[in-house]
């Protein structure tokens, strides 16, 4: 089965369940084998971490640490749960697909599912 999905590295989405409903925040990270997005600051969970030594700091000597303590950090969204905020009319949206010719070769665009937008997510 292949893996796509409709939501990408850098879209702002609207969450629609969870915790953290209702809230906006862009894409850092999409999984598609999971079928998961991580929200930027959101979904936070707190991770207890170890201070360690940084691999290839600067190469100038002494290595550098990470710190350690409590840690918040965002942890991934199933992408049922998230929908792409449109561009233009900044309403969450489902996504469609069209086919437009650019360069002389048909390229898949995402576009915005509202009656009363249609415009295209990708620019």
């Amino acid at each position: 089965m292949a893996h796509t999905m409709r939501i990408h590295k850098g879209d702002l989405v609207h969450v629609l369940s969870g915790k953290d409903r209702g809230k906006q925040g862009r894409v850092i990270d999409a999984r598609p084998k999971d079928r998961k997005v991580i929200v930027e600051n959101l979904n936070l969970v707190k991770r207890h971490t170890k201070p360690r030594p940084i691999q290839n700091t600067s190469r100038m000597g002494a290595a550098g640490m990470t710190p350690g303590g409590v840690i918040e950090k965002p942890s991934p969204v199933p992408v049922a749960n998230v929908m792409v905020v449109c561009p233009v009319c900044n309403r969450p949206t489902r996504v469609g697909m069209k086919e437009r010719e650019a360069h002389g070769e048909m390229v898949k665009v995402r576009v915005c599912k509202r009656a009363d937008c249609g415009e295209e997510i990708d620019r």
